[in-house]
């Protein structure tokens, strides 16, 4: 297993991260991509305007690969885990193309692959060497799973 880092040097707008998995999901080596950036809640947790509504323009519903996601936050990382190194170079070609303003690809080790504490909070001692490995690390112990995690399904041709 290959783990990749895309760094755009900007954050993406919706439409933008949206094409990027699409088009990585397309690829037959691609198990899982996580991505990370700022977060868009639907209220405004402090300050003066506490408990209102945030009305963020990049607070969307996407679709990748026929699944809805609502994005709730703005991209600024991508972690991408490959089956192998053969599709880098194809990873490398939908950064140059959607990414024009630029970015940064390391190869490195940014997943888990153990259980952590919070993986034990959440599913419980008992479950978590039960649990899909691909959601390892991948959850906050307070949040919803459904609000943190969507699955999105490889065609039967490519598993």
């Amino acid at each position: 297993m290959i783990e990749l880092e895309v760094f755009p040097h900007r954050y993406l707008k919706a439409e933008t991260t949206e094409k990027f998995l699409n088009r990585a999901y397309s690829l037959s080596k691609v198990q899982r991509v996580v991505i990370h950036g700022e977060s868009l809640p639907n209220k405004v947790g402090y300050g003066p305007a506490k408990g209102t509504p945030v009305n963020h323009s990049e607070k969307k519903e996407i679709t990748v690969k026929g699944v809805p996601v609502e994005l709730m936050l703005q991209v600024g990382r991508l972690w991408v885990l490959l089956d192998d190194e053969s599709e880098i170079e194809k990873i490398e070609e939908i950064c140059k193309d959607l990414f024009p303003f630029g970015y940064r690809l390391t190869k490195g080790k940014f997943l888990r692959n153990d259980p952590t504490v919070s993986d034990f909070i959440k599913y419980g001692e008992s479950a978590v060497d039960d649990i899909d490995k691909r959601l390892l690390g991948a959850t906050d112990p307070r949040s919803k799973f459904d609000s943190s995690v969507t699955i999105i399904p490889k065609s039967e041709k490519n598993e």
